[in-house]
């Protein structure tokens, strides 16, 4: 058991912050580099095309499981560790957020709910192959050297990207298509609390981040959930303290004091309450049916 998650970043194999490989018939390779790392998180997106095959991961507790033709996209933060990978083929791309265009980040980074495999047509597997292809033989040195060459591949990450964004939006989400002012307000906070949820734990600091009163942050959130706004906050401290105490053989003063908290009893007391046990409890309940 390690003493942190390691999370790996996409400079130690690529100067530019894009890894664009084709699968074909893969299987769990332990001596894989890019697809088994054991338990860990990425700094960066991945994104994942399967044309064929069977591939199974663990993310942040649950077991996702793909078969056949679909996508998958993977943000930075989550741990995770691929479990199965039989006869797959299709495409992997790792990718910087700073390479992302904001329209494919929202989609992900503000959705309410979470983000599993998503089938898809024999249509969409042409255009994903035909634009992985020509991203994969555009990326190289000579072309990012070049401004206009490094135009040309973002402009195909956009477009690739892009069609994982479309399929989610379309999807999962068609609320989004005619959405209120409540559920912008809410993707906000969500992605808000991503961020910053170790430092700022009242909803009346995020409702002054995003220039509205703490009032009206309250109604809309529990319009657009039926949840609080405390709540979701309390949720992804949860998230982040059952990650380290699963994973990690950090104490349980050292992850209170990871996540913001100075009173560790404090931070016992609130995981108690919100998990139904204490931290305690959760650790070693979980590694036995592990």
């Amino acid at each position: 058991m390690k003493k942190t998650i390691p999370t790996y970043d996409l400079s130690d194999i690529s100067q530019h912050g894009i890894v664009i490989e084709k699968v074909e018939n893969r299987i769990m390779d332990f001596n894989d580099n890019l697809f088994d790392k054991g338990i860990h998180r990425d700094s960066h997106y991945i994104f994942m095309f399967l044309e064929t095959g069977h591939a199974k991961m663990m993310v942040d507790f649950s077991v996702i499981e793909a078969k056949g033709a679909a996508i998958f996209c993977l943000m930075p933060g989550q741990v995770h560790q691929g479990l199965l990978m039989d006869e797959v083929s299709g495409w992997f791309l790792g990718i910087k957020t700073d390479l992302l265009p904001d329209s494919v980040r929202s989609v992900f980074e503000e959705s309410l709910a979470e983000i599993k495999p998503l089938s898809i047509d024999a249509g969409w597997v042409e255009k994903l192959n035909t634009c992985a292809g020509v991203l994969h033989a555009s990326y190289t040195d000579e072309m990012i050297a070049a401004k206009e060459g490094f135009s040309v591949v973002q402009s195909l990450v956009n477009a690739y990207t892009g069609m994982f964004a479309y399929n989610f939006l379309h999807q999962c989400r068609p609320e989004i298509l005619k959405e209120s002012r409540a559920l912008q307000l809410t993707r906000q906070f969500r992605i808000l609390i991503r961020k910053e949820f170790k430092t700022l734990k009242s909803p009346s600091l995020y409702a002054s981040m995003l220039n509205i009163s703490s009032g009206y942050l309250t109604e809309v959130i529990h319009e657009a959930t039926g949840r609080s706004a405390l709540y979701w906050i309390q949720q992804e401290i949860l998230v982040e303290a059952k990650r380290l105490l699963f994973f990690t053989h950090l104490s349980i003063k050292e992850i209170a004091h990871e996540l913001g908290y100075q009173d560790h009893a404090y931070f016992t007391r609130l995981f108690s309450k919100l998990e139904g046990r204490p931290p305690s409890g959760f650790r070693d309940k979980s590694r036995k049916s592990s």
